[in-house]
């Protein structure tokens, strides 16, 4: 009978072993029933331009101190290492999932001693209470399984590693854009220093106008209306200054702390914003499905609650469960190795749902309802994430004339200041004339230094859209090998 008991033991094992490869969803995204162009509506580049897998996109900048800081911040931002700490915490509860379809074992070890007082029963010779006195020892291996017959523990695990999917996809979600911000931050900080500088040479030329001004006046040539008009000028020329100022160190401050460094503040930034790269990122609509960790991570999110109607369905299914045990009990201590005090025992049992108060058809309703909310949010991902594309697509084009036009600008409108400036002195314009040119070349300077810096932020704008250089076929399947071997070194603690 030993024999037997052993026997079914090992068989609890390798069935259970056999039953528990317990695997994700297959990748198929949802039929949201929306028609998709061949080709983008705004007429993006569709096959010349970058390869959509160049995944450190940002070197097309060609700024080595750029480079650096992107993967200073990729390897210290906080917010990824929270991100990272998701991942794991959600490699866990998968394991945790499928902890049941092994079974479940113990060893146990147990002591008593016993004194009971026998009142009433003759025996020749005793009379009054008698008193017996008892000890005994046993060692145990307890093992108990459910039998996962119609996949309701493979449901749940499978849920819960489409959840751990999807909170690595997040992860590469968020690494691209803690990479896409910290490439945005070095640009503000070069706009902002360009633009305190634009500000100081403008204080200087409007001190140096002020002064001849006042000049002028003193030899009775100008009206003091001139000399306040002037000064007036000087000092909101000074107060830009200071607001500009302000704007540059809170953009060093920030690119600090997306750096994961202590926010002082002490980044010059470089002297002058990148040209444009020439090559457009190309792509189709359609790669867009595979070429986003954020729609990734949606769709896995929304196999995840199908797998979870799955699970709440088979829960009105019957459960058996098979429970073994096998050791020794003895009154000796050391005979607790001795086969001979052996003991064991093995049942089977199985539970069929009759009456829960409606929880297990509340559950599998919630569930349900569930599937339809991820399925609502994937859709409104996919359409955000064409929204998005087109959108920068369309921005390359507009901002590229903005800045041409704002060039022209800022060419004729520091002419006219020059002229304007040459006439006030010849006494040919009021003052009044002089004040509006250098307004204008003020203005168009600053919003011509804007515009390139927002041709910058659209350009990047078009890599995060197109999903930044992640390549679905390469990553993914790299996370899925690193996750198989790490259910594999779990099965064995």
């Amino acid at each position: 009978m030993k024999h037997i008991a052993i026997t079914a033991f090992i068989t609890v094992l390798i069935v259970s072993y056999l039953a528990g490869c317990a695997s994700a969803p297959e990748h198929h995204p949802p039929d949201i029933r929306v028609d998709v162009p061949a080709a983008w509506s705004t007429g993006g580049p569709e096959g010349a331009g970058l390869r959509l897998g160049d995944a450190e996109w940002w070197r097309g900048f060609n700024d080595e101190e750029l480079n650096g800081l992107v993967q200073e911040a990729l390897n210290n931002n906080y917010d990824l290492l929270g991100a990272a700490a998701r991942v794991e915490q959600a490699a866990a509860i998968a394991r945790i999932a499928g902890a049941d379809l092994a079974p479940q074992a113990s060893l146990g070890f147990q002591a008593s001693r016993r004194r009971q007082n026998l009142i009433g029963i003759p025996i020749p010779g005793r009379v009054g209470i008698i008193t017996t006195r008892s000890t005994s020892f046993g060692v145990s291996l307890d093992t108990s399984w459910e039998l996962d017959l119609w996949g309701r523990i493979r449901k749940g695990k499978s849920a819960a590693l489409a959840d751990l999917e999807a909170s690595w996809a997040d992860l590469a979600a968020l690494r691209l854009s803690i990479a896409s911000q910290t490439v945005k931050a070095w640009f503000s900080l070069i706009e902002a220093r360009l633009q305190v500088e634009l500000a100081e040479q403008t204080v200087e030329s409007y001190q140096a106008s002020a002064e001849q001004v006042r000049s002028r006046y003193e030899e009775g040539v100008r009206t003091s209306l001139d000399v306040r008009l002037s000064l007036a000028n000087l000092a909101g020329a000074q107060a830009l200054l200071e607001r500009r100022r302000e704007q540059l160190d809170r953009s060093k401050r920030q690119m600090d702390i997306l750096l994961g460094r202590y926010p002082a503040g002490v980044l010059e930034g470089d002297t002058d914003l990148p040209g444009i790269p020439e090559e457009i990122p190309s792509g189709l609509p359609s790669e867009l499905l595979v070429r986003r960790p954020d729609l990734l991570a949606a769709e896995r999110r929304f196999a995840a609650a199908e797998a979870r109607v799955s699970e709440a369905r088979r829960a009105f299914f019957p459960r058996l469960t098979l429970t073994a045990s096998g050791g020794t009990l003895t009154e000796e201590l050391e005979d607790l190795i001795d086969g001979d005090f052996g003991v064991w025992n093995i049942a089977a049992g199985i539970v069929q749902p009759i009456f829960q108060g409606g929880r297990l058809r509340a559950n599998l309703a919630q569930s349900h309802a569930a599937s339809d909310q991820a399925l609502a949010q994937y859709a409104t991902a996919i359409l955000n994430a064409f929204g998005e594309v087109e959108s920068a697509l369309f921005s390359e084009q507009t901002l590229a004339r903005q800045e041409s036009f704002l060039a022209e600008a800022t060419k004729q409108s520091d002419a006219a200041r020059q002229l304007a400036e040459r006439q006030y002195n010849a006494g040919l314009v009021d003052y009044i004339t002089v004040l509006e040119t250098q307004r204008r070349s003020l203005t168009s300077q600053s919003e011509y230094i804007t515009v390139r810096r927002e041709r910058l932020n659209a350009r990047i704008n078009l890599h995060l859209a197109l999903g930044g250089g992640f390549e679905l076929a390469e990553e993914w399947n790299q996370f899925l090998k690193s996750m198989s071997s790490t259910e594999t070194e779990a099965s064995v603690e």
